[in-house]
This record gives structure tokens, sequence and C-alpha cells, in this order.
């Protein structure tokens, strides 16, 4: 059974967005990962290419911004310029709506 991101505790802009960008529900990773991750707990996944673990970790990463805070508050290691601009790019999209959220590569 999939589960759905409204079952996530995450802002109602972020649900919008998602639905915005075509995720409609979580990937195995995502359940997996997402509501640990949320919890503040530490995760370590491995899943192929394109099963959603930029996202468990982007989505996750976001919720923890206090965007009223002007510092860096997150640093994310890519062991490639290509993978960075990738991760980058995801990040973007999943922080549109929020503002004063920076990402910088």
């Amino acid at each position: 059974m999939t589960q759905s991101f409204a079952s996530l505790t995450l802002p109602a802009a972020q649900l919008e967005n998602l639905a915005e960008l075509g995720y409609a529900s979580m990937t195995p990773v995502q359940a997996a990962a997402l509501p640990a991750i949320l919890e503040g707990r530490d995760v370590r996944a491995q899943a192929k290419t394109g099963s959603g673990k930029t996202a468990a970790f982007g989505i996750g990463l976001l919720q923890q911004i206090d965007v009223t805070q002007f510092t860096t508050q997150a640093l994310v290691l890519c062991p490639t310029r290509e993978l960075a601009d990738q991760v980058s790019k995801e990040l973007r999209r999943l922080a549109r709506f929020t503002q004063n959220i920076k990402i910088l590569t």
C-alpha cells in the first residue's frame, strides 16, 4: 500500500507544492525514511537512482530550517559537481514556496 505525503506532519504549503510537483505518493524509501527524518532522527538509506532519496532528505531538511534566521543552517555534501547540481535543483523545487531559503552550489 502506498503512503500519502498528507500522512506526514508537513505544512499545507509544502503538501500543495509536492502535489504540484507530481509527488502523488511516497516511494518506499521515502515512506521508510521521512517519518524518522521529521522526528529528527538520523537515517541511513540506500536505494536505486530515481527512488526519491533526494526528496526524502530534502523535505526533512527544509522542515528544520528556521526562515527567521539569516544564517547558514544546512550543508549538503555531494561527491561530484554534477550530483551537486542535481540535488540543488531538486531542493530549489521543494523549497520554491518557502520564503528566505537560499540554495547555493
